[in-house]
């Protein structure tokens, strides 16, 4: 039993000491062939650092737009359900007849803060419309929570203030020349007086011809205690699909038509996975091309060791052992070349997302997740590239490589 053990230990040793070896064969090989190291690892670099860079970039940039894209308005409408009878005779359209229509309250505000994904909910707008007489003009008066109107439509542009009282209006463009107000200037409507805050610029959109007030305001200036026309949402789609949203928000009111507003929404999703899928493209080509890199000068590095492959073989070196050193070297110049690629990636994509963004705020981190998937890329392409010049390497007849010595 004792010598038994012995030669176990002593076999596990030896083992121990021929890998220990073959290391320091691989090793000593990338020392002395300094040039040949260095265009080992700038392949797999160039091709680590690109994906690196476009994949940082490309989030980056899809985070800002998701983040941006209310200011593009609301993407989602939210309307009082109904049914609709459109009455036709002789093939001419007479009337439409609405009927069974249920009203929206201020619960359902808060009904849509409990979905599943209310966090891709940005902006909450509702609304209150009425039609009013003011200057003995008939004009719609729009009863609005002012703080998400103003973050909802961030092109607006107000002279004066955004109302802040109670009896403070704010006045479209042309609302304002039709009923001949200006800033500051009071009018009536339904015996209230209001004071223009402010005018809003011409927007080219209905906001023009609209009165703005406050929302509770309005319902009790119209009798409509905790009433809502319609309400508006601004999500943010790019990690949710807006169909989904649209669902859960339907669940929780059963009352209202969900729809979304398609156009803004795949606008933008179009051009963000459109720039996916390029850097998707772009990361393959290069990979392809670093790939190609390695396997070139893993082949010229074995057909120059011809020569020292044949003084291993005809010393005792199987062909496993020739394979792990060519492995090995592969092994180490790809992990430096995945470390080295994520940094240098890293710092492009420090100095472009501002830039593409134009955000100059927007922090680039450190992703450790990415730092190991940019280490095991390298690995791997410096692997798979290096395995037939390594199997070529261990294939070779000694006594071939001896006569030339």
């Amino acid at each position: 039993m004792k010598s038994r053990s012995t030669s176990k230990s002593q076999l596990s040793g030896s083992e121990g000491y021929e890998i220990l070896r073959l290391q320091d064969i691989s090793i000593g090989n990338l020392r002395r062939r300094k040039v040949k190291m260095i265009l080992l690892i700038l392949g797999p670099v160039i091709a680590v650092s690109t994906v690196v860079t476009l994949v940082t970039v490309s989030r980056a940039m899809n985070a800002d737009i998701a983040t941006k894209l209310d200011e593009f308005g609301a993407n989602i409408l939210i309307v009082p359900k109904s049914d609709d009878l459109s009455l036709t005779y002789g093939g001419m359209s007479v009337s439409g007849v609405s009927f069974d229509t249920r009203d929206l309250h201020e619960d359902d505000v808060g009904q849509i803060r409990t979905i599943k994904n209310r966090e891709n909910i940005s902006i909450i707008a509702p609304k209150l419309l009425n039609a009013a007489k003011v200057q003995k003009r008939d004009v719609l008066v729009v009863g609005v929570d002012f703080e998400s109107e103003v973050r909802l439509k961030k092109w607006w542009s107000i002279v004066g203030k955004k109302p802040e009282t109670n009896h403070e209006a704010l006045i479209g463009a042309e609302a304002t020349n039709k009923l001949q107000l200006g800033l500051n200037q009071t009018f009536d409507t339904n015996g209230e007086t209001f004071t223009v805050a402010g005018i809003l610029e011409p927007t080219g959109s209905q906001d023009d011809g609209i009165i703005f007030i406050g929302l509770k305001e309005a319902q009790r200036l119209f009798g409509k205690k905790d009433q809502i026309s319609l309400i508006e949402l601004a999500a943010l789609c790019y990690d949710c699909p807006i169909e989904e949203i649209v669902r859960q928000t339907s669940e929780k009111l059963p009352r209202a038509k969900v729809m979304a507003i398609r156009q803004t929404i795949e606008s933008k999703m179009e051009a963000m996975h459109r720039f996916e899928h390029f850097s998707l493209g772009i990361s393959i080509v290069v990979l392809f091309v670093g790939a190609l890199i390695v396997f070139t000068n893993m082949t010229a590095s074995v057909n120059e060791r011809t020569r020292e492959i044949g003084v291993f073989r005809a010393i005792g070196f199987r062909q496993t052992h020739i394979m792990k050193i060519i492995l090995t070297e592969a092994l180490i110049t790809s992990f430096v070349a995945g470390v080295t690629g994520y940094f240098i990636g890293f710092a492009v994509s420090r100095l472009v997302t501002p830039v593409l963004t134009s955000n100059g705020g927007l922090a680039i981190t450190i992703n450790y997740m990415l730092l190991c998937f940019s280490i095991g890329l390298a690995v791997f392409v410096g692997l798979a590239s290096s395995i037939y010049p390594a199997f070529k390497a261990s294939r070779l007849d000694p006594t071939v490589a001896l006569r030339a010595l």
